[in-house]
């Protein structure tokens, strides 16, 4: 039987997957001897799961008649974060096998010879090493939400997108319009070009967003797709996901498994559990395209037309400085609000917002006046 040149590049990728999750398995092993009690058996456990997924790979070769590598000395970087761990502390290194986790999920989402539920796998085990880096602590988050439900966050986008949009509906436009003011063209001329800007900004940005939402919503109802059918077809290894989880955030093994088989009762309490936990999402805050898109365009509009207003009643340099100190009154608003959602110095704030726009502003009008000196 002859072998196609893709036949021959699915062995190759098969055989670089096996030797990455061989990798895997050698370095848990090494993080579960550099730790002692609970923690040594959770990183055991996670072990055991990257040599499942070795073993899918193994069975791949071995249908295509493909020679089986022999394991061989793990990688270099998995020597050296065994070492780290062991002569360091094992926290030295979580964060780095957290960012290889969650990157090893978004090679097996693209990958169609994997088998279903290993990209859950790598985010489950993502999230697991996360809670061994917080030691098992209650996520501070949640228990303000808890305890304090004004926390909540931006639910559907269309408070980043607001803000995004008045900032740079501020910046951009004050921009555009002080080029055109500083080449010395008339009033007509600068007011077209002020609403142009606006028009084209707050549509442009409306559009962006959209898409940028929608694609983003679609993917995370993937993942949680996904979630469902891996908790259909195979239940038991969702919950002990689950209880490797728990046991991470600082549960007895006993305690854990209870929760996780309370959980599992209720197929959908489980299905949001584990798209909390193993995902990180939560499924009734996906963000909403149209939310953020209407948003978008409003703000950006009201950005845009701070500097528009001293041109449609007026022109020459009274127009200019008007809309210099409208815009300036803007800026500052915005940073200063920017400041206070964020818990930060409102002064501060303002202050860097109006720097930022100041700069962009003169750097433009600079620019028209040159272009302008240099055409008349």
């Amino acid at each position: 039987m002859s072998t196609t040149s893709d036949d021959r590049e699915a062995v190759k990728r098969w055989r670089s997957l096996l030797a990455n999750e061989r990798d895997a398995a050698a370095l848990y092993t090494r993080m579960a001897g550099a730790e002692t009690g609970e923690r040594r058996q959770i990183f055991r456990e996670l072990a055991d799961i990257e040599r499942q997924h070795a073993a899918h790979w193994e069975g791949k070769l071995r249908e295509a008649g493909a020679e089986i590598p022999a394991p061989g000395r793990p990688s270099l970087r998995t020597r050296l974060l065994g070492a780290a761990a062991r002569q360091l502390s094992p926290g030295t290194v979580l964060p780095l096998i957290e960012r290889a986790e969650r990157a090893d999920a978004s090679v097996y989402d693209e990958d169609p010879d994997a088998a279903p539920g290993m990209a859950a796998d790598e985010r489950g085990h993502a999230r697991i090493i996360a809670r061994l880096i917080e030691g098992g602590r209650p996520d501070p988050r949640r228990q303000i939400q808890h305890r304090e439900p004004w926390h909540r966050g931006d639910r559907s986008g269309a408070l980043r997108a607001g803000v995004f949009g008045v900032s740079d509906g501020l910046v951009s436009n004050t921009s555009l319009v002080m080029g055109f003011a500083g080449s010395g063209t008339s009033r007509t001329v600068i007011l077209l070009a002020g609403v142009a800007g606006l028009l084209a900004g707050s549509f442009s940005m409306a559009a962006g967003e959209y898409i940028s939402m929608v694609s983003q919503r679609e993917m995370y109802e993937r993942e949680i797709s996904l979630e469902q059918a891996e908790l259909e077809e195979k239940p038991d290894e969702e919950r002990n996901e689950l209880v490797l989880i728990y046991r991470a955030k600082g549960l007895e093994r006993a305690d854990a498994e209870h929760m996780a088989d309370r959980i599992m009762a209720d197929r959908t309490v489980a299905l949001d559990t584990l798209a909390r936990e193993e995902l990180g999402l939560d499924p009734e805050a996906l963000g909403s395209p149209w939310g953020a898109a209407i948003s978008s365009l409003l703000t950006f509009a009201a950005g845009a037309f701070v500097v528009v207003i001293p041109y449609l009643v007026g022109g020459g340099i009274a127009a200019v400085l008007w809309a210099i100190g409208l815009a300036i009154a803007a800026l500052f608003g915005v940073g200063a609000s920017i400041g206070v959602m964020n818990g930060r110095p409102v002064l501060r704030s303002g202050l860097r917002q109006v720097f930022v726009g100041a700069l962009a502003g003169a750097v433009t009008f600079g620019v028209g006046h040159l272009i302008g000196a240099s055409v008349s």
